[in-house]
């Protein structure tokens, strides 16, 4: 048995892989350059970003305040490097992928399932966000989403198990030998320590780290601990009000969010879509919300841009596009399925908590996007990491549903099936995406590079070039602006300068 346990440490090498990976990527895709988000970062927070008056705003909060002494370090250490933040996104992403590889030692995933998941954990469907450094913190983000629900796994196993030891299960407090009560006494000391991280947790993510994810971050949380708290009640036939007790400390810090969020100024240069009513959308274009869930639900066996090159080559339209995304949504249902049948929720909560949160951030993203009526918003590789949670639920769920033994063998047949070809269908169409956007990463970096040299000589450059280059659509004295800081400074491009 040690044996084994030596050899699964093993495991931890494949996120290390994976990460190293993500960097090797960030630095052949792109350049140490500002441009897009980063000009209104520039903008707004620099020169000078030890200024209170830039912090202690009423709508902190959204800004994501972990960003602060990230800005103080990046500014301090490395001239305000977007290289640098990149990079950060990609260690926490792989810090992630170490907590996954943690719950998957523990409930014995096997190998096959284990690389599977990782193979599509690091898979290239979100360039965008690896190679924007603004979205670091959004990967420390879904990092904490991870720990915290591994956390109330650990819990509630123990609920469960304890829950069966009351009601008569095999395990008996008479038949227990010495080491059994010295295990049960290091149990109860982590079960206590879990507890309280189960009510800091949320003020640390949702107040410091998640921002706009905050909202799915919660709602995983309050159903979860809604149906944990109706499970429990049933089995011991009294209410466990501690489940009531993390809630609270869920909605708290989600109402001082959303206070802070009604404190926001918006800017009059964004763009707020077409400007037209959801009930015009609806009566005009019927079919854009089911077409914009099932693009992004596609998205996740294969990213946008390889994605319509396949289709523009096959010339089928977008029919394999929604076929993709029903594919997907089959999935969700499946493991849904699954998870209900065997009832693996009173086993480990974890992989149904994914579920949750990746069902909740394709309605989240349409919610949120539907105003500028094009379906195919919700491919983006920017809500990559959003979706993705739930394919680990999926993966997940099948892959310990596939550890388990059964006598129903029709039932296990049609099962096997089904997950065996929704797997395969995610891991070729992540695996060509990875591959297509490894061959598009040579010209992702001269783009950079055209950035950089575009930076050099801004004030040069006429407005309407300025503002293609850049991708900031709020006016180009905005970006020159921003540049002229950073010269001015000696920061990003002009550091060699």
């Amino acid at each position: 048995m040690g044996k084994r346990t030596d050899k699964s440490r093993l495991l931890y090498l494949v996120p290390l892989i994976g990460t190293i990976f993500c960097i090797g990527y960030i630095l052949a895709a792109s350049e140490d350059v500002v441009y897009s988000d980063y000009i209104r970062l520039v903008n707004s927070y620099l020169p000078d970003v030890w200024d209170p008056k830039k912090f202690f705003v009423a709508d902190i909060l959204t800004r994501i305040p972990v960003n602060y002494l990230e800005r103080i370090v990046n500014v301090m250490f490395f001239g305000y490097s977007t290289t640098f933040e990149m990079i950060l996104g990609a260690l926490f992403h792989g810090v992630a992928a170490l907590l996954l590889t943690t719950y998957c030692r523990k409930r014995k995933l096997g190998f096959i399932w284990y690389l599977f998941l990782m193979v599509f954990f690091f898979s290239l469907n979100k360039w965008e966000m690896l190679t924007n450094g603004t979205g670091w913190c959004h990967f420390l983000a879904f990092a904490g989403f991870y720990y915290h629900y591994m956390i109330w796994d650990r819990v509630w196993a123990r609920q469960m198990v304890k829950g069966a030891r009351a009601l008569g299960g095999p395990q008996k407090a008479a038949g227990r030998r010495q080491d059994q009560r010295k295990d049960e006494a290091g149990a109860l000391a982590q079960d206590k320590k879990d507890r309280i991280w189960l009510q800091v947790l949320p003020w640390l993510i949702t107040l410091g780290t998640a921002g706009p994810y905050c909202g799915s971050y919660s709602a995983v949380l309050l159903l979860t601990y809604g149906i944990c708290f109706i499970l429990d009640w049933i089995d011991k036939k009294k209410p466990d009000l501690r489940h009531l007790l993390y809630s609270l400390h869920v909605l708290i810090p989600l109402g001082l969010y959303m206070l802070s969020s009604s404190c926001v100024v918006a800017d009059p240069t964004d763009p707020m879509g077409t400007g037209r009513s959801f009930s015009q959308v609806v009566s005009d274009t019927p079919g854009l919300f089911p077409k914009f869930l099932l693009k992004g639900f596609a998205s996740m066996i294969m990213g946008e841009e390889v994605m319509l090159e396949l289709l523009t080559d096959l010339d089928k339209g977008m029919l394999l596009c929604y076929l993709a995304g029903l594919l997907v949504l089959a999935g969700y249902l499946l493991a849904l399925w699954l998870q209900v049948r065997r009832k693996l929720y009173r086993t480990t909560i974890l992989p149904l908590m994914l579920l949750f949160g990746g069902g909740l951030n394709h309605i989240l993203v349409l919610a949120a996007r539907w105003v500028f009526e094009r379906s195919s918003y919700g491919m983006s590789s920017r809500y990559a990491l959003q979706y993705q949670i739930g394919i680990v639920g999926i993966i997940l769920t099948i892959g310990l549903v596939f550890g388990q033994r059964t006598k129903e063998k029709a039932w296990v047949f049609a099962e096997k099936t089904a997950a065996l070809l929704l797997t395969a269908a995610i891991l070729m169409g992540n695996v060509y995406t990875t591959y297509g956007e490894l061959e598009k990463a040579p010209y992702r970096k001269l783009y950079a590079k055209s950035l950089r040299a575009a930076a050099l000589q801004y004030e040069e450059i006429e407005d309407e070039e300025l503002t293609r280059l850049f991708q900031y659509s709020h006016g180009p004295e905005k970006i020159r602006q921003a540049l002229r800081i950073l010269k001015e400074q000696k920061w990003n491009v002009y550091r060699e300068h």
